[in-house]
């Protein structure tokens, strides 16, 4: 089941205090990104945030699961998406984690 771009409006719109939060649809599911990374993916209507060891510390009580088949475990985000000041936080966090994003090899023609 494909989600709903105003579900996935609604989440950016409760981690923007993060920074700059913006989506794109991916696989027929949608990547979040904060600024330049992909911080979460929303697919089938529920929030899945990237694991760090920040984030667990900051929501302590986990629930895990992969956001498709074959995909690494996340963060199943669920009634916490209610609290805007925790989603923010939980953004930044999780962008101070992750790697920068490998550089785009150009195409050779």
């Amino acid at each position: 089941m494909a989600s709903d771009v105003g579900f996935v409006e609604y989440v950016c719109d409760q981690a923007s205090d993060a920074g700059s939060v913006s989506f794109r649809k991916m696989f027929g599911e949608y990547a979040i990104y904060l600024e330049h990374k992909v911080v979460a993916l929303v697919c089938n209507n529920q929030l899945f945030v990237r694991s760090t060891s920040a984030g667990r510390e900051l929501l302590q009580t986990v629930v895990e699961a992969p956001p498709y088949r074959g995909a690494k475990n996340h963060f199943l985000i669920g009634d916490n998406i209610e609290d805007r000041e925790l989603m923010a936080a939980l953004f930044k966090m999780t962008f101070g984690e992750l790697p920068e994003p490998k550089p785009k090899s150009k195409k050779v023609r």
